[in-house]
């Protein structure tokens, strides 16, 4: 008797339409364990179910026809598999989805997604999405977005996003995106971007971008921007920019193809025209340019077809050589030592 109303049962699953799926279940289980065929809580085994709404536990595998209702509920500890979509309140293993896989907190192991995968709260492993991987609480581990990755929070690991990759919070290891790889928070490690990298607080590590790379504050590392590298605090390292490179305060070596520039600068500076120490500012070594302009002290060397400073307390070599100290200026050509 029970065998026949099993038979009834499938066949009536079979014919019925994908929402009563949802609500019929074929429970093939003892205490829990073995095959369930339906929106069952909880299955230590095998879950087949159209569309979760009451999923409580699933350890083993989980097969869904389409991401849950929302919230989403639920616990997923081995396989989530989608056809096209899969989700749950947490998954823990192996997800995959051929349209997508999503969590309302986390995901944790590894999650493939045709469209994307992506998490409420954190994800932790590795990440593949066909158009991006993105998270509202953070992402550790190997993220992969044709499109982008991003999250909300903090980043940490390797990242690859074929248009950028993006963290509202800190961004650590390496980053490479299409376009550009930015955090709002710090930037720690190697970031690559096609067009640039940026940070919001700080960056420290190495920065390509193809036009620049800044940081609204410090920044301490290999800096190359194909247009100009810039820092809204200290500057420190080796910087390179096509244009130019600035910032406050630099220490290190500057390179800028048109010019540099700072308030403080205690540097090696190699640039064909312009460098420019602000006013009441501070140059501290060795400036080879076309122009050389400190309206501080100097304290260095500059070689230069024009030399300025304000308050000059070293060396100047060039076509012309003029120095202001206490308002005397002294006018030389070839060199200007005082």
């Amino acid at each position: 008797m029970r065998i026949a109303r099993h038979s009834s049962a499938v066949s009536a699953a079979i014919l019925a339409l994908p929402l009563s799926l949802g609500a019929q279940v074929i429970d093939l289980t003892v205490h829990n364990t073995g095959l369930a065929i339906g929106d069952k809580p909880r299955v230590n085994g095998l879950r087949i179910n159209f569309r979760d709404r009451y999923l409580d536990r699933v350890n083993g595998v989980n097969v869904t026809i389409w991401s849950p209702y929302e919230p989403p509920t639920g616990v997923v500890n081995g396989f989530a598999i989608g056809l096209p979509a899969t989700g749950a309140k947490a998954i823990t293993g192996i997800s995959v989805g051929a349209l997508g896989v999503g969590a309302q907190n986390s995901i944790h192991g590894l999650g493939i997604g045709g469209a994307g995968v992506g998490a409420g709260g954190e994800l932790r492993g590795i990440m593949l999405g066909g158009i991006g991987v993105g998270s509202g609480g953070g992402i550790t581990g190997l993220s992969v977005g044709l499109i982008g990755v991003g999250s909300g929070g903090s980043m940490r690991g390797i990242h690859l996003g074929g248009v950028g990759v993006g963290s509202g919070g800190e961004l650590t290891g390496i980053s490479i995106g299409g376009i550009g790889a930015g955090a709002g928070g710090q930037l720690k490690g190697l970031a690559i971007g096609g067009i640039g990298v940026g940070a919001g607080s700080g960056f420290t590590g190495i920065g390509i971008g193809g036009i620049g790379v800044g940081s609204g504050g410090d920044a301490t590392g290999l800096m190359v921007g194909g247009v100009g590298v810039g820092s809204g605090g200290l500057l420190k390292g080796i910087a390179i920019g096509g244009g130019g490179v600035g910032a406050p305060r630099i220490k290190g070596l500057a390179v800028g193809g048109l010019g540099v520039g700072g308030l403080d600068v205690n540097a090696i500076v190699l640039t064909a025209g312009y460098f420019k120490v602000q006013d009441r500012g501070r140059f501290d070594g060795i400036a080879l340019s076309g122009i050389n302009d400190v309206r501080g002290l100097q304290r260095g060397l500059t070689i230069g077809l024009f030399n300025y400073a304000n308050e000059l307390h070293g060396a100047q070599i060039g076509v012309i050589n003029v120095s202001d100290n206490g308002g005397h200026r002294r006018v030389l050509p070839l060199v200007s030592v005082r």
